[in-house]
């Protein structure tokens, strides 16, 4: 409803401006008054134009509402101060529009998001799922906006982490190829019996750990041979055709379906799994290479630090002729190696449908509602086409920025400056623990680490929280409160609910920090029914069904019933009714929030707009006693209110990934 206004006004004033000063193009900002009291929306409009028509702000605007005189929606409009102008809504013919709100136009974008990409050596673990839950919600949000969304989880088999769980399996734990499949086998059959904790992901997790150790143990002679052998089982992974390359496979496909059963618990899915093995296979940064060479994007080093390199001049950082270019980024090393940069930069190609090549595709992974297909060398015939996006949205953490800006300034170099407009590094900041979290979780924490605000995790130590280890204590914490508030529900009732709570609670403490703020997780904190939590937003909406469960009515027969009446501001209108128009108009700004998210890639403003559309209806639902109401229009009124209430509730909460479940 507030974005449909809006547009009205900003449409309204452009034609005010064409016709009295002839201007177009003209930049028209709506804003939300911080008081009713100043209307419902309001414009600097006027101060922008000041300089170009040499008038005082305060004239124009007065000119502009003179020009304006009746806009459909709106009740007056009135300048403010030195040259605002404040909009007054017609509040009746505004809760029409919340009511019956506006189809979304269609959208013709074709998007690819790449979330988790998890490297499948061990279990995913509290970092991973900030990238997961932000990268899934965000999907949410452009599905919801009308867009077509390509879902992509890059898989990179071939690195070093998986290289290193190979050694640990090789010669820490001296374990053929055949004992390997074996274990995996095992671990599988205990999973389903025993839990999460029995599978192939948490031994991996453990082993990871271990070699890292290892690696540091023994004498600089033994220190660097292990190095050695970490770089010798690096090149045979690569290579591939080798017993090191199966064994790298084997462990990476177990471990990523475990992944994908983990993300599952949490809503999340996938449409396709590029993996680094098949774009060093299927030659694509060969291609990419000869495209680089051929626009002049990468040159050959003669000279200097980085001689012998073909190497990608950074902005700002060119020379003249004859000089040497000692901060130009290598793309290729001087042994022919190509860094991560340089295949990163062929993918992306792909990813724009640039590069003139493609994986093969074969089905891995079943989910109720459609297959996600994994890459491969030559797969099925027939499969989805994947690739080709207009605009590309990457959730990689803070840490991967420059090389990030490098893809980007590739395709600049190459002349895609549409397709790097487009490209958006979805950048976040970690995820640790609180010393409390900490300390619950059972690890040993030092005093100087008691007094800090947070503790970072380490995969590569083995501290931190495994993902499944982290839902199972949230669902088993939430459980206890269920199992004493609906003792008449069934067993497998029961059990649903805790899952929802505990799900939504961790997908909401994940998504309610902006992305550039580290985010310190607590169980008390997360689980809590009060604040600014999942379950508190989650219980407003179980307080709505509450309601008219107890009524007997049914929230869409209400709000029919109210869309047909005569005089729909009659109980909006004056200041006495301010608090329920307030719950309206933030009812009704969920669009508006949608297209907001989208424009600043940050779903921490939807998760804050659902938090305060909770806060409003329960300040509702304590000042008016809508069941014992006895004026049957204005009971009808309040039965709506809820009713728009929960309806943009449980649409909010399923942008986030989050259920309204039916008890709390």
């Amino acid at each position: 409803m507030v974005l449909t206004l809006q547009q009205q006004l900003a449409a309204a004033i452009a034609a005010v401006l064409k016709a009295k000063y002839d201007l177009e193009g003209v930049n028209i900002p709506i804003e939300t008054p911080p008081d009713l009291r100043f209307g419902e929306a309001a414009t600097p409009v006027a101060f922008e134009l000041a300089r170009k028509l040499r008038k005082a702000p305060k004239v124009i605007a007065q000119e502009i509402v003179t020009g304006l005189g009746q806009v459909p929606g709106f009740a007056g409009f009135e300048v403010a101060g030195a040259g605002y102008i404040n909009a007054r809504l017609d509040r009746g013919a505004a809760a029409q529009l919340v009511v019956n709100p506006a189809p979304r136009p269609s959208s013709t974008e074709h998007s690819l998001v790449e979330h988790t990409s998890i490297n499948p050596n061990k279990a995913a673990h509290i970092g991973h799922l900030r990238n997961a839950i932000l990268g899934d919600t965000f999907v949410r949000l452009l599905r919801a906006a009308g867009q077509k969304v390509d879902v992509q989880n890059y898989i990179d088999n071939t690195g070093v982490q998986v290289a290193d769980v190979v050694v640990g399996f090789l010669h820490l734990e001296g374990k053929s190829l055949a004992q390997i499949r074996e274990l995996i086998a095992e671990c599988e059959l205990r999973a389903r019996s025993e839990g999460q904790v029995a599978a192939i992901d948490y031994h991996c997790w453990d082993l990871y750990a271990r070699t890292s150790q290892w690696y540091g143990e023994g004498t600089d002679a033994e220190k660097a041979a292990k190095k050695q052998l970490r770089l010798d089982t690096l090149h045979l992974i690569e290579h591939g055709g080798n017993e090191t390359a199966e064994v790298a496979e084997l462990i990476s496909t177990a471990v990523l379906k475990r992944h994908l059963v983990t993300m599952e618990r949490l809503g999340i899915e996938y449409d396709f799994l590029p993996r680094e093995s098949e774009i060093l296979h299927l030659k694509f940064w060969e291609a990419a290479f000869e495209l680089l060479k051929k626009t002049g994007v990468l040159y050959f080093e003669q000279q200097g630090k980085n001689k012998g390199c073909w190497v990608m001049t950074r902005p700002g950082a060119e020379t003249t002729e004859g000089e040497t270019n000692e901060d130009a980024k290598v793309i290729v090393r001087s042994n022919g190696t190509v860094t991560y940069v340089g295949k990163d930069i062929a993918y992306h190609l792909w990813k724009f449908g640039l590069l003139g090549r493609d994986f093969g595709y074969k089905p891995f992974h079943q989910y109720p509602n459609h297959m996600c297909w994994i890459s491969t060398e030559a797969g099925e015939e027939k499969h989805p086409h994947f690739g080709g996006a207009t605009a590309i949205y990457n959730v990689i953490d803070s840490r991967q920025s420059d090389p990030q800006a490098n893809v980007i300034q590739a395709l600049r170099g190459m002349g895609h400056t549409d397709q790097a407009d487009r490209y958006t590094h979805f950048s976040y900041e970690m995820v640790a623990l609180t010393p409390r979290c900490a300390v619950e979780l059972g690890y040993e924490v030092s005093e100087e680490d008691l007094a800090r605000p947070y503790i970072e995790v380490s995969g590569r130590k083995g501290f931190g929280v495994k993902a499944d280890d982290l839902m199972d204590k949230l669902i088993a914490a939430t459980r206890a409160e269920v199992e004493s508030r609906q003792t008449a529900r069934t067993e497998a009732e029961r059990q649903k609910i805790a899952e929802q709570i505990a799900i939504g609670a961790l997908r909401y403490f994940m998504l309610k920090v902006t992305r550039n703020s580290v985010i310190a997780f607590d169980f008390k904190d997360a689980l809590s029914f009060e604040g600014e939590t999942g379950p508190y937003i989650q219980y407003a909406v179980v307080r709505i069904r509450n309601i008219f469960r107890k009524g007997g009515v049914n929230p869409q027969a209400v709000l029919a019933e109210f869309a047909g009446l005569a005089e729909l501001g009659t109980n909006l209108s004056g200041e006495a009714n301010d608090d329920i128009w307030s719950l309206w108009l933030r009812a009704g700004r969920g669009s508006l929030v949608l297209d907001q998210c989208i424009k600043t890639s940050e779903p921490a403003q939807l998760a804050k707009h659902a938090f305060q559309l909770a806060q409003e209806f329960n300040n509702f639902y304590h000042k008016h006693h809508i069941l014992t109401e006895e004026d049957p229009a204005r009971k009808t009124f309040l039965l709506a209110t809820a009713a728009v209430a929960l309806r943009e509730l449980v649409e909010a909460l399923s942008w986030l990934g989050i259920e309204s479940p039916e008890a709390m």
